[in-house]
């Protein structure tokens, strides 16, 4: 009850802030969103190592330059960035008389990879012509493959998918696929009939395939969000929102597709 509650007072509310929001106010608050999935993937990595946890929360910042800067600008950033960060990381080992290790800056690493790398392309995405449709695109996939997982595998589960996340079952993988096939292809007929799409150029089939893609890629963002729990010990990642968890454990799919629907949104141009 706790689950349903909060998606149905939550869903309505991030559709609404991207409706209503500019591209700045948006990515603003992607990069608190950010700050706090940081915040959760350094409580939950502590119980292993030590993170430098500055430069994650630093690197949090890009998630809101995407809507004041170009494209290229945002690239040159992240091609010069890295190698800054790799610096930061790596004198806190020399100055701290290797006291913090190579596993510290390796954790640390990847929370800025996986969390400030995956959404700063929600934000990229949010800057593209129809970004605010497509950003509702990414959340309706990654949640419709969520929504129809868990009450399939709920119900009628019975083959254990991975033992990373026990719970989880091969029926509910293949339903959360389904769904989201049949809400992405709901959602784009929405879009071609309000004139935002033309749907007559693009295949149907080609349409499934890449709700499908998607949606796969979707749990196994699950999945990597899970892993890293299995190896900390930890059930979730926080109890912000009540029945799913931390702001991770709800976004852990949506940032993870992010960058390839971007890939697409690129390509089809």
């Amino acid at each position: 009850m706790k689950r349903v509650t909060t998606a149905l007072i939550g869903f309505p509310l991030v559709i609404l802030l991207i409706v209503l929001g500019t591209p700045q106010v948006i990515n603003f608050l992607l990069m608190i969103v950010g700050s706090i999935c940081m915040y959760e993937y350094f409580n939950v990595i502590k119980k292993i190592c030590k993170p430098i946890q500055w430069v994650g929360y630093l690197s949090t910042v890009i998630i809101f330059l995407t809507s004041i800067l170009s494209v290229n600008t945002i690239q040159m950033i992240v091609l010069f960035g890295l190698p800054i960060i790799l610096l930061a990381l790596f004198l806190h080992i020399i100055l701290s008389n290797m006291k913090i290790t190579l596993k510290d800056v390796a954790y640390t690493l990847l929370g800025i990879i996986y969390i400030s790398g995956c959404i700063m392309f929600l934000g990229l995405i949010t800057n593209h012509e129809n970004g605010k449709y497509i950003l509702v695109y990414s959340l309706l996939i990654a949640w419709a493959t969520d929504v129809f997982a868990f009450w399939v595998g709920k119900k009628f589960g019975k083959h254990q998918f991975s033992k990373v996340s026990p719970k989880k079952s091969l029926e509910g993988c293949i339903a959360g696929a389904i769904g989201a096939i049949i809400v992405g292809i709901i959602y784009l007929i929405i879009l071609n009939n309000l004139g935002v799409f033309n749907l007559k150029a693009i295949s149907y089939l080609y349409i499934v395939i890449i709700n499908c893609i998607l949606s796969i890629i979707s749990q196994i963002g699950d999945f990597i969000a899970s892993c890293i729990k299995r190896f900390s010990d930890s059930k979730d990642y926080g109890n912000l929102l009540p029945g799913h968890g931390g702001m991770l454990d709800r976004i852990d799919s949506v940032i993870f597709i992010a960058p390839f629907i971007y890939m697409i949104i690129t390509f089809i141009k």
